[in-house]
């Protein structure tokens, strides 16, 4: 059985040891499911970081990662959008925080609500739609330049993403499991 501590994981003196946050994690089967998982929370957070930096260079420093993404997805294809299909789409659990948002950007003016029925929906307003404009043009001059590289191949980065939905699926099926302990 191998473990994350040394030769015994497979690493020798020639390999590099595997990036851990929780060497614990690391041991017995899929060692290498440890590394993926510090590497996809580095990359979250990073990600975190950079979307509201970018907001913020956009003019805009009141916004939250959640605010940010929540706008974005509300502006996506210029259709206005459920609570209920916001939280689907971005595969969030707990509306209170999506609704959180949404009040926030509407009270902003970023985007507005409107009743259908039963159903309030919500779409950006033209400030909403600026502001996302102005981050585009930041995204454009900060991150696209130094996309390179494998990072630049347009299939291979469908087929990350593709990857990245499909663990997604396996850990949504991991926690429905998990609660049922």
């Amino acid at each position: 059985m191998t473990d994350a501590r040394g030769p015994a994981a497979g690493h020798s003196d020639d390999c590099p040891p595997r990036i851990l946050s929780s060497e614990h994690l690391a041991r017995g089967p899929h060692p290498s499911l440890s590394e993926f998982e510090f590497g996809l929370m580095v990359a979250h957070n990073a990600f975190a970081r950079w979307v509201v930096r970018c907001m913020r260079a956009a003019g805009e420093p009141d916004l939250a990662v959640t605010d940010v993404l929540v706008l974005h997805h509300v502006h996506h294809r210029d259709r206005s959008k459920r609570l209920a299909d916001i939280c689907f789409t971005l595969n969030y659990e707990d509306s209170h925080v999506i609704n959180y948002s949404v009040k926030k950007l509407v009270s902003m003016k970023l985007a507005r609500s409107e009743k259908v029925g039963k159903e309030v929906f919500y779409a950006t307003t033209p400030a909403g739609a600026d502001l996302l404009e102005r981050f585009r043009k930041v995204r454009n001059r900060c991150l696209l330049p130094t996309v390179e590289g494998e990072l630049a191949d347009a299939e291979l980065m469908s087929a990350m993403a593709a990857r990245l939905r499909m663990l997604s699926g396996l850990y949504d099926q991991a926690a429905r499991a998990a609660s049922s302990l």
